[in-house]
């Protein structure tokens, strides 16, 4: 009926994308609980999204479900969709969000949670969860903002998934299929599975200072809800198993290699919530390899630290002896190589991206990054003898502490980069860019910095611009950096308690973030810039990622004093995760 009504050109934009893509899985539509799969951005930042793809591909191995997926509509069908008044459907079916059982959100990126409105409206489903009947489909969140703080989507959401799907979509898928009575009754029975989360069963009660007091939770459900995560990564594939050219990385094939860092980089929250580290072996990887390269001749190797794998090595020769080409997902100043180098530049790298992460050695000491300027530089000269013509820095300013001098030893080392960049270019023949991605610090939970405040929007502002002056009178340097206000949006939505799901409608309207606070009864410092006490309680820590709230302390404190932790190995029960 719906496919009949809806437009061709819609249609036709639909069928096009369905077209271009390998690997697609479809299933009867009868007899199959049936899952949404939602990417709150486009098509084509959900098609680059490894998590999201792997999920995607659990659920359609089941021979009792069925997962179809579903975007936020390019601008061109987004003005369809309001024009015409049809609903937001499937890329599969063409079907209607309420013709599903259940509408699964991933979720990656903060930002994103200002989607909800639009993507709820075009579904023509109610947004906040007390407003949903019994006849309408559960919503799920999952993804990374799921189980690193899940409270400012609360009063959205029915239920959560908190950790990686692999150890929980199968109590989950099994609960689901049988159903309750009632919807209350069966949201009782989710909260009793490992790693499920259902606010509406949680009351929270906040002081007059605005802090939270104390989460109650009812009868028979976990007063904190544990992070799943999968032990043994080769249990389960995690790839490009749908492939479209239609993305940021359309030309290569992706392959996982590990989960986790050892690094303990103390504002990193994916080194955090991903404890412990583990890694795929290397059979299995070279699986994957032969699976990838039948549908592309790239692979790109994805890991939060890829260079830090045990086999990178003979990874990379296995892919070069297969006739493939490889790109990564990030690189360490004090892991990199000659050869490492040589097989990026053979695989057609123009541009590679290092993060010295701070200017100054004592803000390096502090965040725990453990390199010197000597490696920052060494990793430069690697790179560019290698023959990369275009060399990309990572800097966060605004970390707790930062001054001045610190901010010009930024610009000093940028000025010896770009000086060995530069010899190198003229022994080549040919002057390549050097560019400064500049962002600022955002205090993240379940890190040891979630209790330091971002720096005032001000202050960023004036620090951006004394860059930026500096920066403009090097030669082939430039510098890049994301909006303040977006950060600030960001640092707010990822430390906020429920209270702030209810101006979401208004904020993706485009409303005044401080105004919008104010009018709720809320102060945006509060959220953002506050730096918080040692025993204040946390929206997020109805979390329990393992990790030991009083080692997390301790970190923080040794940031402040410069004091570096060795990254953790095998037998390690320093933070708790593996005790």
């Amino acid at each position: 009926m719906l496919k009949t009504a809806m437009s061709r050109k819609l249609l036709e934009h639909i069928r096009q994308r369905l077209n271009a893509e390998t690997g697609t899985v479809r299933h009867p539509w009868e007899g199959r609980y049936r899952v949404a799969l939602v990417y709150p951005n486009r098509y084509h930042q959900g098609m680059s999204n490894l998590g999201f793809l792997t999920v995607y591909q659990l659920l359609n191995q089941r021979a009792d479900c069925l997962c179809e997926r579903v975007f936020l509509p390019d601008p061109e069908d987004l003005a369809e969709h309001q024009r015409s008044g049809y609903p937001l459907v499937s890329y599969e079916s063409q079907r209607p969000l309420s013709d599903f059982d259940l509408v699964a959100f991933s979720i990656s990126f903060e930002n994103d949670y200002l989607h909800l409105p639009l993507i709820f409206q075009l579904a023509k489903l109610p947004l906040f969860a007390a407003e949903r009947d019994d006849s309408q489909p559960l919503v799920l969140f999952g993804g990374v903002c799921a189980f690193l703080n899940p409270e400012p989507l609360a009063e959205i959401v029915d239920l959560v998934a908190v950790g990686e799907a692999e150890p929980i979509l199968h109590s989950l898928l099994s609960c689901l299929r049988q159903p309750a009575a009632e919807r209350a009754a069966h949201l009782r029975q989710l909260a009793r599975l490992p790693g499920i989360y259902v606010p509406s069963l949680y009351l929270v009660n906040y002081a007059g200072s605005g802090q939270l007091r104390e989460m109650t939770q009812e009868d028979g459900v976990p007063p904190q809800v544990r992070r799943q995560y999968l032990a043994d990564l080769d249990t389960s594939a995690s790839r490009s198993f749908v492939q479209t050219a239609e993305t940021e990385f359309g030309d290569m094939a992706l392959a996982e290699v590990s989960r986790g860092c050892s690094r303990g980089c103390r504002f990193c929250a994916a080194g955090y919530i991903y404890l412990p580290p583990r890694e795929r072996a290397l059979d299995n990887l070279l699986e994957q390899v032969d699976a990838g390269l039948c549908q592309r001749p790239k692979i790109g190797l994805v890991g939060a630290a890829v260079a830090d794998h045990s086999q990178i090595a003979p990874l990379q020769q296995g892919i070069i002896e297969r006739g493939g080409q490889l790109s990564v997902s990030s690189l360490r100043l004090d892991a990199l190589t000659a050869d490492e180098v040589a097989t990026l530049h053979a695989s057609g790298h123009k541009t590679v991206a290092i993060a010295p992460e701070a200017g100054s050695q004592r803000l390096r000491d502090l965040i725990n990054k453990g390199v010197d300027e000597a490696q920052i530089l060494a990793a430069v000269q690697l790179l560019a003898d290698g023959g990369i013509q275009n060399l990309k820095l990572y800097f966060l300013i605004g970390l707790p502490t930062e001054e001045q001098a610190d901010l010009t030893e930024l610009v000093a080392l940028a000025e010896k980069i770009r000086l060995v960049w530069r010899e190198a270019g003229r022994e080549r023949g040919r002057l390549g860019k050097v560019t400064l991605s500049v962002n600022p610090f955002i205090p993240k939970p379940f890190t040891p910095l979630q209790w330091a405040g971002m720096e005032q929007e001000n202050s960023l502002k004036k620090k951006i611009r004394f860059l930026r002056s500096a920066i403009a009178r090097m030669p082939n340097t430039e510098l890049i950096s994301e909006s303040i206000r977006s950060a600030v949006l960001q640092a707010f939505l990822s430390r906020g308690d429920r209270r702030i799901g209810r101006l979401l409608p208004e904020l993706a309207a485009g409303g005044n973030l401080k105004q919008l606070c104010r009018k709720a009864g809320l102060t945006l410092d509060f959220y953002v810039t506050r730096e918080r006490g040692e025993a204040e309680p946390f929206p997020w820590e109805v979390i329990d990622q393992g990790v030991r709230r009083d080692y997390l302390w301790q970190e923080y404190q040794r940031a402040l004093h410069g004091t570096f932790t060795p990254r953790c190995a095998p037998g390690c029960r320093r933070c708790g995760v593996c005790g």
